[in-house]
């Protein structure tokens, strides 16, 4: 392919030395020739700016802004200056005198839209394009200054992002005129920049084109020349008159022509379209400049005007000639004009760019051009940049006509879009490039993006350089064509490129627009941009409804739109959002601005009132799922305690000394006896204070208190109810001193408690039937409870929800507990003897009941006894629920057995009073304290703002050695570090906030205890977890996770990492299931409610290889153990355990194993108004349920973004995204996620949710 050569500029015609010089010329020799003529709204003309008024009109501008504006005594404006043009687009004739005035003061205007609110769309770019050329002066009219937003001061408003503006008015009042003996420099045209024209690129930022002296002649004299302007004719403007073709031909080329300007403004073409071809009509115009959507309103107008003609037309030019449907546009019109004296050849398209001003335009007839063109392509030859002729009738291709040839003066030729700029081959489409002295020369002040594209050396295929003069990229796509036409295919703005093809966003925007665009799409405004999701372009698709315009109406016509798109371009969209009618961000004159639409989408601003997503058939780029290997048996080889040649990850807690040795060790082996030993020992030392929301103590128990409550209860069972040893006894208490006499009552007279959190009185249909089944699995023989609860068991609203003719036998221990006690206290025959049972529904929505014997039960307080220290003389506040885990041992047991005092806050209290947990660590200077995550989230939400009123108030948190979070998942580390953090403000010592881990087999496995090296922190790969695998990277590396170590290994508690499917044991850092044996595990499940059959191993698991021996209970949690440099309490090298999530939540997809909880927190931070969220699957399909903590309008923003994130971050298509609104969730008390109980509502659609959207 070769460089096309424009003709030459004519020879022989005396060219002005400057258009300055001609401008002075025709004001002193013709000062009564028409210049411009501005009209109304309404059509009249209002006012004439001669020759002569231009010339004097600028003049005086240009000796106020040079000698009238000081400061400091200093002139306000130097030569070479930059200054905002700022005119309505109804003003004209005051903008024409501003641009001139401007240049006879060697000013360099820089015109820009009037700015409408504080906060337009764009504006902050416009105030970077202000602030980078230096402009501190801004000129305008009287009446747009008054229209302008103002400040209190009644100056007019700083708009966001721009630099401090002086506004100076330029009405004729306002202005000082020269004296005689005053003469500008009407110099010749040189090399300072005449103007700056803006330009809006793709990703929305403004930038500022500089023209020259020198080029702005050229370019007037190279289009006076290509369109054979003469002197004194008419020309009727339409267009936007401060920038682009209206500029060029309205302002600058006619004046050099000494032509007429009639200016129609843009609110007359929203009146009455067809104004134009009035104004043609009644001037007799010779040329009129139009875009194509000009020309398609005056059509829909058109209907019963008679008498207009455009017989005096020689030159139609089409100044967006360059869009892909300006050709149906200009068939259309032609189709319906001819009759009225339009002649075919009159019609004139151009192409141009901001960077390289006019590229081609057709000539009109009189000059002789080439007869006008068509080309029909195939777009899909077109997406991969190739040209390929097709046959008219298909939907499938794309008919352009050509816009001209080069402007004269000029060299054009066609580059690669990507890469050095080596010339297309004949039939590839590519970026067209200008070389002439007419083109823009440089973005103001930004140095760099200049020389790409304003110097571009194009190449030959062997490299050699094609011309010793730069070229300017012009942005537009396109080919050469036969008789050296110019074809333009589309814009470098709107391309998107999906996989290797190139789509252009107005090919896809017309498509859209074929499908009965009148009917459904408001004013026919759609939008169309990309957004890079995992790695690639997807296509955006946004539309305007009609008002009127139904649910059903829209989902047909978006599907059609989807169907429209996918055969024609062979590509799918991404999104198509139809937002209502009159919200997408508009631009100057009426369009869509592209890129703040682009901004809102990503920013969730956008406000959707329907939402279509196709991710499952666009993203065509995921990685390949994941193969599972066939399992290799226990190959590996272990040697000494080595697997594999790293250390076996195995690690325990301090030895327990032997049991045996101690007498007291002995003493404490059944928890009865210690009661009793502490009754007759210390009998008034306090054991438990209850606290209520006051934060006063509404009561309290003694070691002698406890005693005789628990014996009273114990007669009560035996007398009351009948029953007999190793019966089962349910507990339905509110948190406080009676459930904890209950239980002891029910040891004292060798039954089994099980412990059951009360129904809620508000929602007993959902909370009661979890007590019933409790109640009957346990298969309890009595119902031990308070007489409101027993009421509540009994009463009509407890009938509708379960059976209650079944209930066992119910007693209330307030009236119904005689004043005697039992005649001897019940001694188990061996420590084996079940001591109490367990229930507790996991996440996954399985009630499981374990076991725990005297033995185990006596080991796990001893434990907790040795890592937390503790002894009668301590206090520790617990605020935690008692019904199970670690949360029940520490309310129930552990303050018996170590005989130091308890402070109970029941969590529910602290709804009423957030600060009453608190509180009373600061009161009672606990040392030790335990909470749950949901008590820790309350703190963090409730009192973020109020630390200073506590402080006031004496809340004092230094006194705190440890916090631990009681939980039986990963550590959340983003809330225990703002927890922290918030209130380091009331002393909390920053090391003091650590988590517990424990589970169904073992409730205690990991404490920070008061002793021992501080918790540490590692980050793992994301990626290789999904894997199974443990990869350490650096903090804050791409895709990391941070992981901190669940606590201290209990005393006497030993841990192997093994793999989940050969069950052989793991080397250090890998990521394995959590094993445990310990004297305090759970002997047993009691019942397994739900899946039976998955957990009959977990008690009685042995290495497959190594250790076979040892008996091993398995946790049903993933994690790993990591040999840490510090120092344990022993001395040996830390060991650390890692907690990543439990296998049951996990989700299998694509091969690969996902935690619910990585992905939620990436849809969490996806958008500010997303309160939770919670994941799952259904069928293969992945649900994100979202709750929305915002205005319901803003509702269907969410559903890319949470698409987005979850593609950008885990390569996973979701499926559906559920809208719901806060506290749909459901949340158990240790402040976990009931995904399962949500999945069930989902299914059996109970959610109520504000919006499903199935994603396609």
């Amino acid at each position: 392919m070769v460089v096309l050569k424009g003709e030459p500029l004519a020879v022989g015609v005396p060219w002005p030395p400057s258009l300055l010089a001609v401008l002075q010329r025709w004001g002193t020799t013709q000062p009564k020739a028409p210049c411009l003529t501005a009209l109304d709204a309404a059509g009249k003309a209002v006012y004439t700016l001669t020759y002569g008024k231009l010339w004097s009109r600028s003049l005086k501008l240009a000796y106020t802004l040079l000698n009238k504006l000081t400061s400091k005594n200093e002139p306000l404006l130097k030569p070479g200056d930059r200054v905002a043009l700022v005119f309505p687009n109804s003003d004209p004739v005051m903008f024409m005198v501003a641009f001139y005035g401007c240049l006879l003061a060697e000013l360099v205007p820089v015109p820009i839209e009037v700015p409408l609110t504080r906060k337009d769309a764009g504006s902050q770019q416009v105030g970077f394009l202000l602030g980078s050329c230096g402009v501190t002066l801004a000129l305008t009219t009287d009446a747009c200054q008054k229209g302008l937003p103002k400040a209190q001061t009644g100056e007019v408003a700083t708009f966001r992002g721009w630099p401090p503006l002086s506004w100076l008015v330029i009405d004729g009042k306002h202005l000082t005129k020269p004296p005689k003996d005053w003469q500008p420099q009407v110099q010749d045209s040189q090399a300072g920049t005449a103007y700056i024209e803006y330009k809006t690129s793709k990703e929305g930022s403004t930038v500022g084109v500089t023209v020259t002296h020198a080029c702005l002649l050229a370019h007037c004299q190279a289009l006076t020349q290509a369109c054979g302007y003469s002197e004194a004719e008419t020309l009727t403007n339409v267009l936007d008159f401060k920038r682009d073709a209206g500029l060029w031909h309205g302002v600058l080329t006619s004046v050099l022509n000494r032509m007429h300007v009639v200016s129609v403004p843009y609110a007359l073409m929203k009146v009455n379209p067809l104004s134009w071809i009035q104004k043609v009509c009644s001037y007799k115009a010779r040329a009129a400049l139009v875009k194509s959507r000009d020309m398609h309103w005056s059509l829909l107008a058109q209907r019963g005007q008679r008498d207009i003609s455009l017989s005096s037309l020689r030159m139609l030019i089409v100044a967006d000639g360059a869009n892909p449907w300006s050709i149906s546009s200009c068939d259309a019109f032609l189709n319906v004009f001819q009759s009225r004296g339009l002649r075919p050849e009159v019609i004139c398209p151009c192409a141009s760019s901001p960077e390289a001003l006019t590229v081609a335009i057709r000539r009109p007839p009189e000059l002789g051009g080439p007869p006008p063109r068509r080309a029909v392509l195939s777009m899909n030859g077109l997406s991969f940049g190739v040209i390929r002729v097709d046959a008219e009738e298909k939907l499938s291709v794309l008919t352009v006509q050509d816009v001209g040839q080069a402007l004269p003066g000029a060299d054009v030729c066609v580059v690669k879009v990507e890469g050095a700029p080596y010339l297309c081959k004949t039939d590839e489409v590519g970026e067209i490039c200008v070389s002439s002295g007419a083109t823009g020369t440089a973005y103001y002040g930004l140095l760099g993006i200049t020389k790409s594209v304003f110097e571009t050396v194009p190449v030959t295929a062997g490299g050699a350089p094609v011309s010793d003069r730069p070229f300017t990229r012009t942005g537009l796509l396109g080919f050469i064509g036969p008789d050296n036409l110019v074809f333009v295919v589309g814009k470098l703005d709107g391309l998107m490129v999906v996989g290797i093809r190139r789509h252009n966003a107005d090919d896809i925007v017309a498509t859209a627009l074929a499908v009965e665009p009148m009917k459904f799409v408001y004013r026919g405004r759609i939008a169309v941009f990309s957004v890079t999701v995992l790695n690639d372009d997807r296509i955006v698709l946004v539309a305007e409804q009609r008002p009127d315009a139904s649910e059903e109406d829209s989902f047909q016509w978006m599907s059609r739109v989807l169907q429209a798109v996918d055969s024609i371009h062979q590509v799918g969209v991404y999104c198509l959002a139809l937002v209502p009618a009159n919200t997408l961000p508009k631009a100057p004159l009426g369009g869509i601005h592209i890129s703040e639409t682009k901004q809102r989408f990503l920013e969730g601003l956008l406000h959707p009132c329907n939402v279509l997503m196709c991710p499952h058939t666009c993203v065509t780029n995921l990685p390949k799922p994941r193969q599972k290997q066939p399992e290799v048996g226990p190959a590996s080889m272990i040697v000494g305690n080595l697997v594999a040649g790293k250390r076996i990850a195995q690690a325990s807690g301090r030895e327990l000394a032997h049991l045996e040795d101690s007498d007291q060790a002995r003493k404490f082996l059944f928890l009865p006896d210690v009661l009793q030993w502490r009754a007759h020992t210390t009998p008034d030392h306090p054991l438990f204070l209850l606290l209520n929301a006051k934060g006063t103590v509404t009561s309290t128990a003694t070691c002698v208190q406890l005693h005789k409550r628990a014996e009273r209860v114990a007669a009560a069972l035996m007398e009351k109810a009948r029953l007999s040893t190793g019966d089962h006894v349910a507990l339905v208490y509110p948190p406080g001193v009676d459930l904890i006499a209950a239980f002891y009552g029910c040891l004292y007279c060798g039954c089994v408690p099980v412990t059951v959190r009360p129904p809620h009185p508000q929602n007993l249909a959902t909370t009661l039937p979890t007590v019933k089944m409790i109640v009957e699995v346990s298969k309890a023989a009595c119902v031990l409870t308070t007489q409101a609860i027993m009421r509540l068991l009994r009463s009509k609203d407890a009938a509708a929800a379960v059976d209650v003719r079944t209930w066992p036998t119910i007693v209330d221990t307030a009236d119904d507990i005689p004043k005697k006690k039992v005649t001897s206290i019940f001694r188990p025959p061996s420590p084996d003897v079940l001591a109490y049972l367990d229930f507790s529904v996991s996440t996954t929505g399985i009630l499981a009941g374990v076991k725990m014997s005297h033995a185990a039960t006596s080991a796990l307080c001893r434990s907790i006894k040795l890592q937390c220290e503790l002894y009668p003389s301590r206090q520790i506040a617990i605020c935690l629920d008692p019904y199970c885990g670690l949360g029940f041992a520490l309310w129930c047991l552990c303050s018996v057995y170590s005989g130091h005092q308890s402070v109970l806050v029941p969590p529910l209290e602290l709804e009423s009073n957030v600060s009453l947990w608190l509180s009373a660590v600061s009161q009672y200077k606990a040392r030790v304290t335990f909470c749950s995550y949901s008590v820790m989230e309350m703190c963090t939400k409730g009192l973020g703002a109020q630390t200073g009123v506590l402080r006031t108030k004496g809340v004092n948190l230094s006194c705190v050695r440890t916090c631990m979070v009681v939980a039986e998942e990963r550590p959340r580390i983003a809330l225990t570090q703002s927890f922290s953090k918030l209130f380091k403000d009331l002393g909390l010592p920053a090391r003091a906030v650590s988590t517990t881990f424990g589970c169904r087999v073992n409730v205690a496995i990991c404490l920070q205890g008061t002793a021992g090296p501080d918790p540490t922190t590692v980050y793992v790969d994301m990626r290789a977890l999904r894997h199974d695998r443990v990869r350490l990277v650096e903090r804050g590396s791409p895709h990391s996770l941070p992981l901190t170590e669940s606590g201290k290994i209990l005393p006497g508690v030993k841990v192997i990492i093994a793999h989940t499917e050969t069950k052989g044991p793991l080397g250090d850092s890998h990521l394995g299931e959590i094993w445990v044996s310990s004297p305090h595990n759970a002997t047993g499940y009691y019942t397994v409610y739900g899946e039976e059959a998955l957990h009959a191993d977990h008690f009685s698991a042995r290495l497959s290889f190594g250790d076979t021996q040892t008996v091993w209970a398995r946790t049903g949690y993933l994690g790993f153990l990591r040999r840490t440099e510090l120092t344990d309490a022993s001395g040996e090298r830390h060991d650390a355990l890692y907690v990543v999530g439990s296998l049951d939540e996990t989700l299998e997809l694509r091969g690969m194993r996902y935690h619910p909880i990585d992905i939620e927190t990436s849809v969490v931070r996806a958008h500010r108004s997303i309160a939770e969220c919670a994941v799952f699957t259904w069928t293969n399909l992945l649900v994100v349920v979202v709750e929305l903590d915002g205005l319901e309008q803003d509702a269907l923003d969410l559903v890319a973004l949470v698409t987005n994130v979850v593609l950008e971050e885990h390569q996973l298509v979701v499926g559906v995204v559920v809208l719901v609104d806060p506290g749909v969730i459901p949340i158990n008390s240790r402040g976990e996620k009931q995904r399962m109980h949500l999945r069930d509502g989902f299914l059996a659609d109970q959610l109520d949710p504000i919006y499903v959207a199935y994603n396609m």
